[in-house]
């Protein structure tokens, strides 16, 4: 199989994920954690905790939690809060988990993306917090975020933000080459197909094959590849969603239709400002990106709802997003919670919400202050009463695998040579199921197909 240099060097980085991956999770699997599994404690012990006081170590890279450790430090002055940043993505999980199974340096709180939740709570890396009432909190918050958190019969996590998906547009770039925002994804590959004849130099999107991009659009397609149940799992990449995705976006690649730009790089954030990229189809924590990594197309880009696969429909999904854990680890698991509610239910949200972040919480999501929020750099639209309109559309039941992280750390060298016209999609999607199902029945899961 042939690779461009850029794949080429996705995939060294891939393998080198894998394989420190691989290892952690064979660690966790066996429960090296410590945790027992049982609720944490009770909401007097909370309380107690705050009056006592003490230090925390949280490992997290949203650069608003500084903000909330500050605050909630002035309240709480015996309180000391210190923040890391031990990586991203895969980097965060490998040190995460190389701590756990050492058994050391494992912080008292940690940031976990929805979609490694199920990896660290089925390894009894994370504490229940349902002793706590965090259980109680379910109806303020939005339900993808609530249903990623709360599995198996515990809660695992707080949602701290969220990325409901939507459509950010440039409304210069349509207008000047006559092109109807599209409502429906069989309208998008056909204003995909007129820019692209009056402008070449010209994409209405970038994806060089993307794990999360494919999972939330397999998810608003009404899939559900993955089915969890303690440690049996089914995978199904063949699913009714799962084929409309592939189905759909396919001739996008063949017609050469999506620049070949990787996400996150000065190029792509460049693409942006200049008018070559068009659209992206994310999650609602992208705006403060967008002003920061292409300001010279301030005022050019709308939001509109995420296209539809049926006319009509309203149907969203998640991408990205992230929660605040409790680690099974921590022998401060009260005083832990008392942050973790400010942060994600408290004063924190406001702090964070002023700090560019998405709440997840419905409060604030309907509020008048936060739908009437002008954005310069969006043309002074109120993009909010888009964002928080998908927020609950959001469509219900997705999983996660309980090694999402593996997964999407091996995608590159199955669906994603999909991009460089070594397979198919569909064929691509097969070869990640066999992939998948290998390696969760090597860790120790009951995986059919």
């Amino acid at each position: 199989m042939t690779t461009t240099p850029r794949s080429a060097r996705r995939t060294a980085a891939a393998i080198g994920a894998v394989g420190a991956l691989g290892l952690a999770l064979s660690a966790c699997s066996g429960g090296s954690a410590g945790g027992s599994g049982e609720p944490a404690g009770n909401p007097d012990d909370v309380a107690a905790a705050l009056e006592e006081g003490g230090s925390l170590l949280l490992w997290g890279w949203d650069p608003t939690l500084q903000d909330v450790a500050d605050a909630f430090m002035e309240e709480h002055p015996n309180v000391e809060i210190e923040i890391a940043n031990v990586g991203t993505g895969n980097d965060h999980y490998i040190a995460l988990q190389n701590a756990i199974a050492a058994g050391s340096g494992v912080p008292d709180l940690a940031q976990v993306e929805y979609y490694a939740v199920s990896q660290f709570s089925i390894g009894e890396s994370l504490a229940d917090l349902t002793a706590f009432g965090a259980d109680e909190l379910a109806d303020q918050f939005t339900p993808g975020p609530w249903g990623a958190v709360s599995q198996g019969g515990g809660v695992w996590g707080l949602p701290l933000d969220s990325g409901p998906m939507a459509m950010f547009y440039n409304k210069a770039v349509f207008d000047e080459h006559g092109i109807e925002v599209p409502t429906t994804w069989d309208e998008y590959v056909q204003a995909a197909r007129d820019l692209h004849a009056a402008d070449p130099e010209a994409y209405i999107a970038s994806d060089t094959g993307d794990a999360g991009f494919t999972t939330s659009v397999i998810w608003q397609a009404g899939g559900k590849p993955f089915t969890v149940d303690g440690t049996d799992v089914t995978v199904d990449l063949a699913d009714e969603g799962s084929t409309r995705f592939a189905e759909t976006w396919q001739p996008m690649i063949d017609e050469g239709l999506l620049a070949d730009i990787p996400g996150w790089t000065d190029e792509w954030f460049q693409a942006m400002d200049d008018g070559t990229i068009a659209t992206l189809v994310t999650g609602a924590w992208m705006p403060g990106n967008m002003e920061s990594g292409a300001p010279n197309a301030a005022g050019d880009w709308r939001v509109a709802p995420m296209p539809q696969w049926a006319e009509g429909e309203t149907a969203t999904a998640e991408n990205g997003g992230s929660s605040l854990a409790v680690t099974e680890a921590s022998d401060k698991k009260a005083l832990a919670y008392a942050f973790l509610e400010y942060a994600s239910v408290g004063d924190g949200v406001q702090i964070r919400i002023d700090g560019g972040a998405f709440p997840t919480t419905v409060a604030d999501l309907q509020s008048d202050e936060f739908l009437g929020y002008e954005s310069e750099y969006f043309g002074g639209q109120k993009i909010n009463e888009v964002l928080s309109e998908s927020a609950t559309n959001v469509v219900e039941g997705w999983q996660y695998l309980p090694y999402q992280a593996y997964a999407n750390s091996i995608y590159p060298d199955t669906v994603g040579q999909a991009y460089t016209g070594s397979t198919t999609l569909v064929d691509g999607l097969a070869a990640w199921q066999d992939a998948i199902v290998t390696y969760g029945n090597d860790q120790g899961f009951t995986v059919s197909e």
